[in-house]
């Protein structure tokens, strides 16, 4: 990792910032602490929350907007893309904002499906995966939910919201949102046996498909998981993937080995990753360019090379 890119990265919003700091230039724990509080207060977080409704929501709904029509693609302005950006932005859970919004969702809103309240959960896993996440990292009571999801796991490990329709694989997709919501809810209350499990099952779900490759045949499931996206809402990609494995402090093998090359393929001159694509759909603000350089892709990246081993 050279020092001008860690000066680009530095020279950023305060919620890149303070994961550079922890993550890579390993900064004191004040330090961090120091910077991650200014994401109430400063840049992409304080602007995430000054568009937040009086009841605690956004765009008056929980998965999509009130009364918003919707335009080319999904709208990702409602509650819940909301409250899943202000996690990955790293909102501090104790913080006045975080405990306010999370006491107002909890009391306001209402998932669309059955007008079920937002904590409890709805009915397909990877919303669900993604509520644990959550209500995990902000405080809430999702137990429930994560019961519900250890039911809901596939024969091959993986997850599905296509399941009560028949379907009897898992689901990249899916899977991606219920292993980190379980993921955060370990990391939140303590190793549970039942959630390792089910999570080690997930990741052999990842692994034996080297992340993005189909069993029967071998081939790539879908190019697209090659284009790496932040923010990556509900869809898989394979830094996504990577990603979640660093997290949960799994032991890289050579599985992961073809994955990490097509990351390390994309690092330009300048040691620097693009945002390759954007998910289509309404946009509370953007915080970076499709096609230029990602300070997000370029911290996931080198988080996630580090991880391996790699040489940055």
């Amino acid at each position: 990792m050279t020092e001008t890119g860690v000066t680009w990265l530095l020279d950023s919003d305060p919620s890149i910032r303070w994961q550079v700091m922890r993550d890579l230039t390993g900064e004191p724990d004040e330090v961090v602490a120091a910077e991650r509080a200014r994401v109430a207060t400063h840049g992409w977080g304080a602007r995430l929350l000054a568009l937040r409704d009086p009841d605690g929501q956004w765009a008056g709904g929980a998965l999509f907007p009130a009364a918003a029509p919707w335009g080319p693609g999904q709208p990702w302005t409602a509650t819940q893309w909301a409250m899943i950006l202000l996690k990955d932005l790293g909102l501090h859970p104790h913080s006045p904002e975080a405990r306010e919004t999370v006491e107002l969702v909890r009391d306001n809103c209402r998932w669309e499906h059955a007008g079920e309240r937002f904590f409890d959960g709805e009915v397909e896993p990877c919303i669900n995966g993604r509520t644990v996440g959550i209500g995990a990292y902000f405080g809430a009571d999702v137990d429930e939910i994560v019961g519900r999801l250890l039911t809901e796991q596939m024969d091959d490990g993986g997850w599905n919201c296509e399941q009560e329709h028949g379907s009897t694989r898992g689901s990249f997709h899916t899977t991606i949102n219920v292993l980190e919501g379980l993921l955060a809810y370990e990391d939140a209350h303590g190793a549970h046996p039942e959630v390792t499990a089910a999570r080690r099952r997930g990741e052999e779900f990842l692994l034996a498909r080297r992340l993005q490759r189909r069993l029967s045949t071998d081939a790539v499931i879908d190019p697209r998981w090659a284009r790496f996206s932040f923010p990556t809402r509900w869809r898989y990609d394979v830094l996504r993937g990577l990603e979640y494995l660093r997290s949960a402090r799994a032991e890289p093998d050579q599985r992961v080995h073809e994955a990490l090359e097509l990351v390390e393929a994309k690092r330009d001159a300048e040691g620097r990753w693009p945002l390759e694509h954007t998910h289509q759909g309404d946009v509370h603000f953007h915080m970076e360019e499709e096609g230029q350089p990602s300070r997000w892709n370029t911290l996931r990246a080198m988080r996630v090379l580090r991880w391996a081993g790699a040489t940055l």
